[in-house]
């Protein structure tokens, strides 16, 4: 019984004990010569330019997730006011169920079904998150910086609604980001930005040519 490239059993195949073809199939070689998704994780604290970068870049036509709608998307369902601080107990509450890993399983689909080689994901906060990725392509971790009085004055200009309203709000969304784990994947990066003093198209176009750079290799 002889398999053929497209997949057809042919079992009346008269060379099928004849001869061992070693060479390639048309369909083997279009598929070895298929590069993998190049899943580039942004990370950073609340505020330091991490979705101005996502959106700029999906502008200009990368596919893009964001990892904190899946959870506004789950207070959606679960008819709960989509403050920071429900959606911190949401998180939590996936993270403890499922693992530390639980939110990045939830955009899996959408990663692996994107259409672009180039996939950005906005708003990676552990390791673990991270190892999920790592079976739909290859990672790369770009960590984005800011001071903490440059990253409550863009978020006091974004308006979210999970947004903190003083200093003192962000620092206590810091200390939970830290707590399940952002720091890890901010330190072990491939590669930071410095968002204190760049522009919006600066920001944007920095990290762009970081994300070729990275695709060329």
């Amino acid at each position: 019984m002889v398999l053929d490239y497209v997949g057809n059993t042919n079992p009346k195949s008269k060379n099928a004990n004849k001869h061992h073809n070693t060479e390639p199939s048309k369909y083997e070689v279009e598929c070895s010569s298929i590069m993998p998704k190049l899943i580039v994780c942004l990370v950073g604290m609340p505020g330091a330019g991490k979705s101005t970068i996502a959106n700029g870049l999906a502008s200009q036509g990368y596919d893009m997730v964001n990892m904190g709608d899946s959870i506004r998307a789950e207070a959606t369902k679960r008819q709960i006011e989509p403050t920071s601080k429900n959606l911190g107990k949401i998180m939590v509450e996936m993270r403890s169920h499922y693992g530390p890993g639980a939110v990045a399983h939830l955009i899996k689909p959408q990663v692996i079904s994107a259409q672009s080689d180039i996939v950005i994901v906005d708003g990676i906060r552990s390791s673990d998150e991270i190892k999920v990725l790592q079976e739909c392509g290859v990672v790369k971790v770009l960590a984005i910086h800011a001071s903490q009085d440059t990253r409550f004055t863009f978020l006091k200009k974004r308006r979210r609604s999970d947004d903190p309203d003083s200093q003192e709000m962000l620092q206590k969304r810091d200390q939970r980001e830290m707590g399940i784990g952002i720091s890890d994947p901010i330190a072990l990066a491939d590669e930071s930005i410095s968002n204190n003093n760049l522009d919006k198209n600066m920001l944007i176009s920095t990290a762009a040519d970081t994300i070729q750079r990275w695709r060329q290799l």
